[in-house]
């Protein structure tokens, strides 16, 4: 998978791209990643990449020329129009975007190429979205001071779900925000392939469950009883239940569409009563 960036601080991704996950996964060949300085785009001696809004107001707009050039030297990537979205997509960073989420990642993985535009300034001339973007995505409701941040967010949530980029296949499957286990194909059985039953539960769109590590006991505080049991069962069924109530808690917003069972729907009435 191959991703593109265009911005006007390339020298900001050296950080994420340089280290952890991202690091090994560009070295191992999994992923691909370019910036592309727009400032190479423009054709003055300043190399200005902002003016002035149409109509007035504070602030300076990113121009469209340079975006529209960087990525039409881009090989492979066609018109807005002709675009097969199921291979390539071209994303603006912006603070007026979808809402960037797990399944956002999920999608863009299944991708050849994404072109991700960093938004600066005051905002970006209106016609990028027109016309050469095919979405706009908001990494959350704040505004930062430029799309770096949103982009490195972006890179890192859909590169980790390319085969072979995190150490296990499972890892980006039991974990917040989730697919359960019904859902993934060819894991729909509770035992691993060595006939040990599953010790972790597909989080079906909820938060993680509680993690522990040695010590059992540490400043007085002891591990849950039931992990230290070896009762695989009740293992699942206790992880279901911290995830369901961390959910409750910290996101209740995720219970509306998580995928809930009718003993999910039981616990949940439990804490709400």
């Amino acid at each position: 998978m191959r991703f593109d960036i265009l911005t006007i601080f390339p020298n900001f991704f050296a950080g994420p791209l340089d280290h952890g996950i991202l690091s090994r996964a560009i070295a191992a060949g999994a992923v691909g990643v370019t910036t592309h300085d727009l400032r190479d785009f423009t054709h003055d001696r300043h190399r200005t990449v902002d003016d002035r809004p149409f109509g007035g107001g504070e602030g300076m707009v990113l121009k469209a020329q340079p975006i529209f050039e960087c990525v039409e030297s881009l090989g492979g990537i066609a018109a807005k129009a002709q675009r097969q979205v199921t291979r390539q997509s071209v994303i603006l960073l912006s603070a007026q975007g979808k809402r960037f989420t797990q399944a956002t990642a999920h999608r863009l993985a299944a991708l050849e190429q994404v072109v991700l535009i960093c938004g600066r300034y005051e905002g970006v001339d209106e016609r990028v979205s027109e016309l050469l973007a095919d979405e706009e995505l908001s990494i959350g409701d704040y505004v930062l001071s430029g799309g770096e941040l949103a982009a490195a967010v972006v890179l890192d949530a859909t590169a980790r779900l390319l085969p072979g980029v995190l150490g296990h296949a499972d890892s980006a499957r039991y974990e917040s925000f989730g697919v359960s286990d019904s859902e993934i194909a060819g894991a729909a059985e509770i035992l691993t392939a060595d006939g040990v039953p599953r010790s972790t539960h597909g989080a079906g769109g909820l938060l993680d469950y509680p993690h522990y590590t040695r010590p059992a006991e540490f400043r007085g505080v002891a591990i849950p009883e039931v992990l230290g049991g070896g009762d695989h069962a009740a293992i699942r069924k206790w992880r279901r239940q911290m995830a369901l109530e961390k959910t409750w808690r910290n996101r209740p917003d995720l219970l509306e569409r998580a995928a809930l069972s009718d003993e999910d729907r039981e616990y949940l009435a439990g804490l709400e009563g």
